[in-house]
């Protein structure tokens, strides 16, 4: 199947509605019928602001960068996109295309 791939990036400790970000991110998604997504913790990186973030600066933790993916179809992820715009949220992401399915038998 051919569908995009959607990546947010947020921080681990960064929240909306009182939830942890990237656990609103993967609830709105699943409320929208969107099949799948998944939360990755990293392990370092650096934005816009040119800020390390890395487990190993003890003064930074929970200050660590998470990606959000999902695998979906471009409508889907236009909508995602356009629920996040509409809560004031600002978040980086990706949107790739993409290639999709299940190896063997499901």
């Amino acid at each position: 199947m051919q569908g995009v791939q959607l990546r947010l990036f947020c921080l681990e400790k960064q929240r909306h509605d009182g939830l942890l970000l990237y656990e609103w991110l993967l609830s709105r998604a699943r409320e929208m019928g969107i099949r799948g997504g998944a939360a990755f913790r990293e392990i370092a990186g650096y934005g816009r602001h040119d800020r390390m973030h890395s487990e190993f600066f003890f003064e930074l933790a929970g200050d660590l960068p998470v990606e959000v993916m999902f695998v979906t179809s471009e409508s889907e992820a236009s909508q995602l996109l356009a629920a996040i715009e509409s809560q004031k949220i600002v978040l980086y992401y990706v949107k790739s295309p993409c290639e999709y399915g299940y190896t063997g038998q499901t």
